[in-house]
């Protein structure tokens, strides 16, 4: 079995290289908790490289503006049709913040006004692994009051043939999982679970 690796997305506009810490740790979770053979250095992809479609899992962050080019909304769409998984995290954790509204604009370009919906909190993504009754963790982020003030109850996905391709949070994992995983044991409850509820969703469905 290949080494899992996680794959970041590079896109031409906005600023896709937060968190820069979260890979290390979500990948060491993997390890901790896992089977699951890691290739623990993280890759980064430009969305309108051929190498997208090598990657079993990628990333997609930022703070501003996203707008694909012509060839990166091609790569974007053929790459989910074809069993690709693509983990989109607003870093702002505002719905009606710049990468929040262009994102879902560009999902709407792309792939129709109506193929980003909300997720149940039932979906196997919440029980794939770690059990998440509730549905999605909440993070420090919501609740300390900034970006929109509000705590999303809620998950956004674009599904293809039953199987979720782009799973879509405003809820700012990024920045919740940044850290050096060494820090982990300072935390009542480690919060990269949910990570790893995503990539064994990804691998497995």
């Amino acid at each position: 079995m290949k080494p899992f690796f996680f794959t970041r997305i590079q896109y031409t506009s906005g600023d896709w290289e937060t968190d820069q810490r979260m890979p290390s740790n979500l990948m060491h979770s993997l390890v901790e908790y896992t089977t699951l053979p890691v290739d623990q250095k993280e890759k980064v992809v430009q969305l309108s490289s051929p190498d997208l479609f090598k990657s079993p899992f990628c990333y997609l962050s930022g703070h501003k503006l996203v707008e694909f080019s012509a060839l990166e909304r091609d790569h974007f769409k053929r790459y989910i049709q074809n069993g690709g998984f693509v983990f989109v995290d607003d870093c702002n954790h505002d719905v009606d913040g710049l990468f929040a509204k262009s994102f879902e604009q560009e999902m709407a370009r792309t792939f129709g006004p109506k193929a980003l919906q909300k997720i149940s909190n039932s979906h196997p993504i919440y029980t794939c692994f770690f059990k998440f009754p509730e549905g999605p963790p909440t993070t420090s982020f919501e609740l300390n009051g900034w970006g929109d003030d509000l705590v999303h109850d809620y998950l956004k996905a674009i599904t293809i043939n039953g199987r979720i391709g782009v799973l879509y949070s405003n809820k700012d994992y990024g920045c919740e999982w940044d850290y050096d995983f060494r820090n982990k044991r300072f935390l009542a409850e480690d919060n990269t679970k949910f990570g790893v509820n995503i990539v064994t969703y990804a691998l497995t469905a």
